[in-house]
């Protein structure tokens, strides 16, 4: 048994439709089939919940355009004998939606939680079409078993519970396709609509798979697979044909956009292989990735990671690497602040802590405080924040083995003009990070694309 989820651009029109109709229904055996709400909608319901919440009018004219997009892939898709059907239920859901709005324009007001339920309607309609499209398949409504729990103001899958819901929800063997919406959720103690925040949807079909143990996830794009590096950016990037779990989590992490890295955790555990594939183009092979691939000890692909920046602590202190290191990481993380990589202290006795842009000020406020004693003693000299700064990551299993990999990279660099701010080998064998100002990434990758792939 296999779980399919088709990411927005897959349902954004009649045409992409079309293609997953054709895709599922010439699946040999049923399929568990997640998709996104339609293309485009949920950054739409945001801006119009924000639009009427500070009480302007615009958001009939939006409910319209919403509601005739909707109708037109139902009137063009959905079969004579279900048309009827799929449109009540699709349009009930928008006179909730529409009715929202209008409570919201009135109490000029949007709570984060009335958020969540308007964002929850684009999964709802379209996972509705969808399964009326389809020639064989039934709906189950995943509000009715995904569960998330409050953790640091968060909302996060309650895995143990959403397990056991999930395998109530799909007995095994499945009779037909079944079809459900990604991203949203309930909250388990209130019952209240939340959802899984950015990548939702592939996080859903990857709890899915992992509580079924599914025989492969299929992840339908609009791209090939995933790439050796930005097509954006470097015209000569390729497809990567295989590649291992580690090498897609450290790739995502860094920046390439194919799979929401949290997606991965769960059938990585399970040893469940991911495919990624392309709804517009579905007779290529894609990238299949699972828990060893061949080809290791090579260069598998190179991303970047922008918005960052470079906290540097300069002084004598910077010779005690795991002091310096351990209460660094420690003052910024239980306070919040994301670090994302520690480069290597440097000959000029300064020690790089690489961060989001964002919180650079809050992390020198935070590392300032810890090392006050060593500042006033002058064990430490100065602590200092550098913003618009990118991490461009350099992935491959066991790619630390390639001896000189990261010298020959940082000196093709230098040669170029390009500074390096800041360089890290990362906490596992699979990574080399280098990191330069945001104005000199796209150069930087594509030099290292050239001489690392």
């Amino acid at each position: 048994m296999k779980v399919l989820k088709f990411g927005g651009t897959s349902v954004g029109t009649v045409e992409s439709l079309a293609n997953v109709k054709k895709i599922v229904d010439g699946l040999a055996e049923p399929a568990i089939v997640v998709v996104s709400a339609l293309g485009g909608l949920t950054d739409r319901l945001i801006l119009t919940a924000r639009s009427a919440s500070e009480g302007k009018n615009d958001f009939e004219e939006e409910m319209v355009k919403i509601s005739e997009r909707h109708r037109h892939i139902v009137e063009s898709l959905v079969p004579d004998d279900r048309k009827e059907a799929v449109w009540g239920k699709v349009s009930a859901l928008l006179k909730e939606l529409g009715d929202i709005f209008k409570g919201l324009s009135l109490i000029r007001s949007l709570p984060d939680r009335t958020l969540d339920l308007v964002l929850s309607y684009g999964e709802r309609m379209s996972s509705i079409i969808v399964a009326g499209i389809l020639e064989d398949a039934e709906h189950h409504d995943s509000l009715g078993f995904m569960r998330t729990e409050r953790w640091f103001n968060k909302d996060i899958a309650d895995r143990k519970l959403t397990d056991r819901l999930i395998k109530e929800e799909f007995p095994l063997p499945l009779r037909r396709h079944c079809v459900t919406g990604g991203f949203i959720s309930r909250d388990r103690d209130s019952g209240e609509i939340t959802n899984l925040g950015r990548g939702g949807s592939d996080y859903t079909a990857a709890l899915i798979a992992a509580a079924l143990n599914a025989n492969e996830l299929e992840i339908w794009t609009d791209v090939d697979g995933f790439l050796t590096t930005d097509p954006r950016i470097v015209k000569d990037a390729r497809i990567i044909p295989t590649m291992t779990f580690v090498e897609s989590m450290e790739l995502c992490s860094y920046g390439a956009k194919v799979i929401y890295p949290p997606t991965i955790y769960p059938v990585f555990h399970k040893n469940i292989p991911i495919r990624i594939l392309n709804t517009f183009n579905p007779t290529a092979p894609g990238t299949f990735i699972s828990e060893s691939c061949e080809g290791d000890g090579r260069v598998r692909g190179v991303s970047v990671l922008g918005k960052t920046g470079v906290i540097n602590i300069k002084g004598s202190l910077t010779s005690n690497f795991a002091e310096l290191n351990t209460r660094a990481y420690n003052a910024l993380s239980r306070n919040g602040v994301s670090v994302l990589l520690v480069g290597h202290p440097g000959e000029n006795a300064d020690f790089p802590i690489v961060v989001p842009e964002n919180e650079v000020e809050k992390g020198l406020g935070l590392l300032e405080s810890e090392f006050s004693q060593e500042l006033r003693e002058g064990d430490v000299e100065t602590i200092a924040g550098d913003k618009e700064m990118s991490i461009v990551a350099v992935v491959g299993e066991s790619i630390k083995k390639i001896v000189g990999l990261g010298a020959r990279l940082v000196n093709t660099l230098w040669r170029n003009g390009i500074e390096v701010k800041a360089v890290s080998d990362g906490v596992s064998e699979t990574t080399i990070a280098i990191v330069v100002r945001s104005a000199d990434a796209s150069r930087a990758l594509t030099l290292i694309h050239e001489a690392a792939i």
